[in-house]
């Protein structure tokens, strides 16, 4: 009983020993005597015990390799490059794939070693930035014609990263930085003149209209003087009476604003007695002179021929022109 039933217990693990199962999206390559015999896909399948052996599985599923190269550029910066690889195995052809390449991840990294030490050194740091995609292109193009042959199918290549020398990224850092601080001082220096341009208008502006006023306030100003002399006038003064006056007038309301004023800063003004009397006699003596000088080139001009011209006796305009005290001291002399 013990023999038979070590006998059945070895032929039933030789049975379950016969069957096995391919996973999905993966296949399996079946040698005989050391010999390959079959590929077997997804799913239950049957093998001879002791002949038939599983020599290996490969997967059908898509690939990543990350490689990491180090070359140069154009302009002799030392640059590390990452290049993704996608790839695949090409289902009618597992065969090559498992028996043609012993490791296929260590060929395909040649071959990108190969194609990007031979492209980079052509182009300069920046142009690297620039051209990725066309140094990806390029390793795709050597890859598909080289790993075709081995049963391998490469769906896309990618540069991931570009990463230079820590010092060249700080100087282009820097240089970035500075083009940027060159922006701001354009567009603050565009500010600057655009608020010096205004503030310039706008104090032309103000200066005119600050101008106009004043000339309309002198304006209003010349006319109540009239309407003042011609009150004056009709109530039987004369000109020169009513002009003084209204000056004496307005000295001393001057005065008295800039005694009312609280705020107001210090002034000095001629405030003696003598004061308006002086200020009237010298405007009387002003007037007079003006008078006789008009009066006498009138004449001139009808005694003589209009080409000529009479000149006005200074030393009388000035004898004049002086007041009541240096009159009354060249007297007493």
């Amino acid at each position: 009983m013990i023999p038979l039933f070590v006998i059945l217990f070895l032929g039933f693990i030789v049975l379950l020993s016969s069957f096995f199962t391919v996973k999905q999206q993966s296949s399996m390559i079946v040698e005989r005597f050391g010999k390959f015999h079959s590929i077997r896909q997804s799913g239950l399948h049957l093998k001879f015990p002791f002949i038939d052996r599983i020599a290996g599985r490969v997967n059908l599923k898509i690939q990543q390799l990350d490689v990491v190269i180090e070359t140069k550029t154009k302009d002799n910066v030392f640059v590390k490059l990452k290049v993704s690889v996608q790839f695949m195995v090409i289902k009618d052809n597992v065969y090559d794939a498992f028996y043609k390449l012993e490791f296929p991840h260590d060929q395909i990294t040649s071959y990108v070693f190969d194609v990007v030490r031979a492209e980079v050194p052509k182009l300069k740091l920046d142009d690297v930035f620039e051209r990725k995609d066309d140094i990806a292109i390029a390793v795709k193009r050597e890859l598909n014609e080289a790993m075709t042959t081995y049963g391998y199918n490469i769906i896309n290549t990618l540069v991931t990263d570009i990463d230079p020398d820590i010092q060249v990224k700080n100087a282009m850092n820097r240089i970035n930085a500075a083009d940027r601080e060159k922006t701001v001082a354009e567009y603050e220096a565009e500010a600057s003149r655009i608020r010096i341009v205004a503030k310039a208008k706008a104090e032309a502006e103000s200066k005119r209209l600050q101008g106009q006023g004043i000339a309309d306030q002198r304006r209003e100003i010349a006319r109540g003087l009239v309407e003042s002399v011609d009150v004056l006038n009709k109530v039987g003064i004369n000109s020169q009476e009513a002009s003084a006056l209204i000056v004496v007038t307005q000295h001393y309301d001057t005065l008295q604003s800039i005694g009312a004023e609280t705020n107001s800063n210090l002034i000095l003004l001629p405030n003696s007695p003598q004061a308006g009397s002086e200020m009237l006699n010298n405007m009387v003596a002003s007037f007079s002179a003006s008078n006789q000088v008009g009066e006498m080139m009138k004449l001139g001009n009808d005694k003589k021929p209009k080409s000529k011209r009479i000149e006005p006796d200074y030393n009388e305009t000035l004898e004049l022109n002086k007041s009541d005290e240096e009159q009354e001291e060249e007297q007493n002399e």
